[in-house]
């Protein structure tokens, strides 16, 4: 099975958009016409393996994975091969991947699957919200005990169905005592756009407003979960990251606080190396002196750069990869009823319409202009985490955030590690021994156990009132 690869150009890219086909019919296809990293026919002589994907919902560049819906080819070798003069090449769509079937249920991992009432009227079909749901090892045995939840959010390419990867070591580790007893939600952020964020869009539709005005009340009426807010934590790495402190910014008076890791841009000065703040007049792909701007690195290398991994998405499919669900999420709808982009992905060149409407969704710049309402009501509710040398530069958006906490003189916790990357953030370091998750989780417990105790001292003294 061949596939595009993490890095831009590791394998040669053509496509096209083809409205219909019927069985035995043929294509001809010429890859030239839209082409990563060149056209074909201006790759070197040598030996090369061919295949041929069907993608029939735009659901491969959101993780570079086949579903239900792809047919494909096998892959065919030829050697040698002069793509500037080759005969037609033919391959056939005999393949159809098998959709992964729907988990079971276990005692301890439970799948949700809840119809939104306000997503299915924005898409005028039904919609569902998704989630894993690790229950604790004493859930069934004692019944009258309700539980703090951790509500987690995957970054892009991922799903709930971690839950079910995920779910036997952290019940182990339980009963182990080396992390509380939790419920652990992992919710599921993919859509066929790419990942929703659970924030609100004209887009995607309502996903933050779903989940904290639907969903977690059901799950709150299915389990025994502490159905107030300092029982409801959030955590998450990157685009997760971004989600869970969305979420925390957004709904302050809804969730008892957020571990958000790695996040997304959360700052729109520096938006993978570009400033897109209304105003801006920089290019998303090269700096003032022209210089090509560096989008991924690996062990202190620049390995991608910007340009050359929106031109590879861009190739790959028109919605479903990481800039395009950054559209698809932020950006308003545009002539064609799809999101306008932020960027023309052949020159670079901004749009400022984009840039004022990403305003909405600037974190850095939400609670500066709100601050005086929203630090009251964050207080002790803000953790963020991410490493230094972060493969895709997020510790620098962090870090302007981090500082205007700091300004502002919030409690908020920004720990920036030391040479740490996207990748490891969460293995054992000196300041978490044990591994980051085990950190967070236990910190949660720590915060639910000084609310509870100050809301029994609260009602004790108010009981005592009464008496007297």
């Amino acid at each position: 099975m061949l596939d595009a690869g993490f890095i831009p150009g590791a394998t040669w890219i053509a496509a096209q958009e083809i409205e219909a086909i019927r069985p035995e019919e043929t294509i001809n296809f010429d890859p030239d016409i839209k082409a990563y990293p060149l056209p074909f026919s201006q790759a070197k002589s040598g030996n090369y393996q061919f295949m041929a994907l069907l993608d029939t919902d735009h659901s491969y560049p959101y993780a570079n994975a086949l579903n239900g819906h792809s047919y494909y080819s096998a892959v065919t070798r030829i050697a040698p091969v002069d793509p500037s003069n080759t005969a037609p090449i033919e391959l056939s769509l005999t393949r159809h991947f098998t959709d992964r079937p729907k988990p079971a249920d276990t005692a301890s991992i439970k799948l949700i699957e809840f119809q939104s009432p306000m997503l299915s009227r924005f898409w005028e079909r039904p919609i569902l919200i998704q989630a894993g749901v690790v229950l604790p090892p004493s859930y069934d045995k004692d019944t009258n005990r309700k539980y703090p939840t951790v509500y987690l959010v995957h970054g892009f390419g991922g799903d709930h169905l971690a839950a079910w990867a995920r779910g036997p070591s952290l019940n182990g580790q339980m009963t182990a005592g080396k992390l509380p007893e939790m419920v652990i939600v992992f919710l599921n952020g993919h859509c066929p756009t790419g990942h929703h964020e659970f924030a609100d869009s004209a887009n995607n539709g309502p996903w933050g407003a779903a989940l904290t005005q639907e969903f977690i009340p059901y799950l709150e009426k299915q389990f025994r979960l502490v159905a107030h807010p300092y029982g409801r934590f959030l955590t998450g790495h990157s685009s997760g990251g971004w989600s869970t402190l969305w979420l925390q910014i957004t709904y302050p008076d809804f969730f008892g606080g957020t571990w958000s890791t790695s996040p997304d841009p959360v700052d729109l000065h520096s938006f993978t190396g570009m400033d897109v703040t209304p105003g801006s007049a920089d290019n998303a792909y090269r700096t003032k002196d022209g210089k090509a701007k560096n989008l991924v690195r690996m062990n202190g290398q620049d390995i991608a750069s910007t340009e050359q991994f929106a031109k590879q998405e861009d190739v790959i499919g028109e919605y479903g990869g990481q800039f395009a669900s950054f559209e698809w999420v932020w950006s308003p709808k545009g002539p064609d009823g799809r999101p306008m982009k932020l960027f023309n992905r052949e020159t670079g060149e901004l749009n400022p319409e984009v840039e004022q409407a990403w305003t909405r969704y600037d974190i850095r710049r939400i609670l500066d202009e709100h601050w005086a309402t929203l630090a009251p009501k964050l207080k002790g509710k803000i953790n963020l985490v991410c490493g230094t040398a972060d493969t895709f530069h997020l510790n620098e958006p962090l870090e302007l955030l981090c500082a205007f906490l700091k300004e502002k003189g919030s409690d908020a916790v920004c720990e920036l590690v030391p040479g740490r990357t996207h990748m490891d953030l969460y293995k054992a370091y000196q300041t978490y021994p044990d591994g980051l998750f085990v950190r967070i989780l236990n910190q949660m417990q720590k915060k639910f156990e000084a609310s509870t105790n100050s809301k029994a001292r609260g009602a004790g003294a108010s009981h005592s009132g009464n008496r007297d």
